[in-house]
């Protein structure tokens, strides 16, 4: 039996043109259709993909060329996609989510665009253009795509923005005659932003106050604006070759050492973690147990390693400096060699302080540094670091490739760090990676995806602490 994957990327001609609105409304409607569908997101980011994986009901994978290679990539597609038997359009769809503009990449030839990622996957593209105050000039844009690179696959417009029947009716009408792509939805200006967004991003679904009214919002644009069915039919008639599935190994078999358990902080303060990386973890024989920075609670006990991804601490800076109980137990962990690998949000837990809208907050004390939110972004793209010190987790020369996107710095000298920065901002000074004992903090967010040994290093420090701790005669 033929064993198809169908797969449409949601594509826009910039941020913020609504393929985010069309990506969610479009997961929803076919998962209350019944069908199988699975999403992913095309670059690193964290909230878009709590978005999707809210909407879809099953964990978003991010898809970066950048963090983890095109066969890294592709192997990740393979491995988490959907599969169908039969005809593509009825039994289930694999959406993938743009980041930017279609061909807005590095560089002006777009490399690691989203238009890169759907030539690799040989999936059809569905333009979502911000149409506000244009007709013909839409047009001229989805031509201009078309032209621009035909082998990127166009299969279907949706509009967005529109301010009528009549604006819609001569927008559709040059466009379809312009470039013969048909227009499969139309979204009006909307009365209230059923997606409000902050610095960084979007608010998180852990944080939006009106979920149920924002399901209700995309079954009602699904129901007056989209055309699933065309939509559906459209992206199958323009998919490529089918994609070759991958394999997947995830055999742990392997491991003979003792079991290690590494907590991680997982909240709304704590949230920026790519299901990869805790898989990763796993795969290498830890025990994962989550645990609140909002509880009112120490570390839990038992620990061999801790990791603190990124979040938001500074809009739950209140909280934080209140659970004294949690700063307690932080610095006594680290004083006694505790593994702890913080990745922004993390750094900032990790602070004496962080200054947020004027006014100061005790953090854990771990590291000696205080941290300012800024009004604009102090650090905001792909990373790579070089490192060059002895650190807990890595091997001096190994290079890092990560991205950051944070609104805060560290104020006053930064102490010992293990890389240099060769591209992005780091903690300053061109350097990255504060190392205190067996504590890593860094601005930089890391894909398990594209460095295994990211994994293995934090697991092999929590294995050497939990044999520090437990001598061989006592195992």
């Amino acid at each position: 039996m033929t064993r198809l994957v169908p797969r449409v990327v949601i594509a826009g001609m910039s941020g913020d043109s609504g393929k985010t609105l069309v990506s969610l409304a479009l997961l929803l409607a076919l998962r209350e259709r019944g069908m199988a569908v699975r999403a992913f997101k095309k670059g690193p980011d964290y909230i878009d993909a709590a978005w999707l994986a809210w909407a879809s009901g099953a964990p978003a994978r991010n898809l970066d060329t950048f963090l983890a290679g095109f066969d890294g990539v592709s192997q990740a597609f393979s491995r988490y996609a959907v599969q169908t038997a039969g005809e593509a359009t009825g039994a289930g769809l694999n959406v993938i989510e743009g980041n930017r503009g279609l061909f807005d990449g590095m560089d002006a030839e777009g490399t690691h665009s989203t238009a890169a990622l759907a030539k690799l996957l040989g999936a059809p593209v569905v333009l979502v253009l911000n149409a506000r105050k244009m007709t013909g000039t839409a047009a001229a844009l989805v031509r201009g795509c078309q032209v621009l690179d035909p082998d990127v696959r166009i299969a279907a417009v949706v509009l967005n923005q529109v301010a009528g029947r009549r604006h819609e009716a001569v927008a559709r009408e040059a466009i379809e005659r312009a470039s013969g792509v048909p227009v499969v939805g139309a979204i009006p200006r909307l009365d209230e932003n059923v997606l409000p967004g902050r610095h960084l991003g979007l608010v998180t679904p852990l944080e939006h106050a009106g979920i149920d009214r924002l399901a209700d919002a995309l079954r009602d644009i699904t129901q007056r604006c989209l055309d699933i069915d065309g939509l559906l039919s459209h992206a199958a008639n323009h998919s490529g070759s089918d994609f070759r599935l991958a394999t997947a190994n995830h055999s742990r078999s392997g491991f003979t050492s003792r079991a290690v358990t590494i907590g991680y902080l997982s909240d709304s303060a704590f949230s920026f973690y790519y299901p990869d990386n805790l898989e990763a973890l796993e795969a290498q024989g830890a025990t994962l147990v989550p645990w609140s920075s909002l509880s009112g609670n120490p570390l839990p006990p038992g620990l061999d390693a801790l990791y603190i991804g990124g979040g938001f601490p500074e809009t739950h800076a209140s909280a934080l400096e209140g659970n004294r109980a949690l700063g307690e137990s932080l610095r006594a962990a680290a004083t006694e060699g505790l593994p702890i690998y913080a990745e922004c949000g993390g750094l900032m837990l990790l602070a004496n302080a962080v200054t947020w809208q004027g006014r100061r907050h005790a953090m854990a004390g771990v590291l000696p540094i205080d941290v300012e939110v800024c009004a604009v972004p102090q650090g905001h793209g792909y990373v790579v670091l070089g490192v060059d010190q002895p650190n807990p987790f890595f091997a001096v020369g190994r290079e890092i490739r990560g991205h950051e996107f944070h609104y805060s710095r560290i104020t006053g000298p930064v102490p010992d760090t293990a890389c240099e920065v060769c591209r992005g901002t780091g903690c300053g000074g061109g350097r990255d990676a504060i190392v205190a004992n067996n504590v890593w903090a860094s601005y930089t967010h890391v894909h398990a995806a594209g460095m295994p040994d990211w994994a293995e290093g934090l697991v092999a420090a929590a294995r050497r602490y939990q044999q520090h701790r437990r001598p061989s005669n006592q195992a």
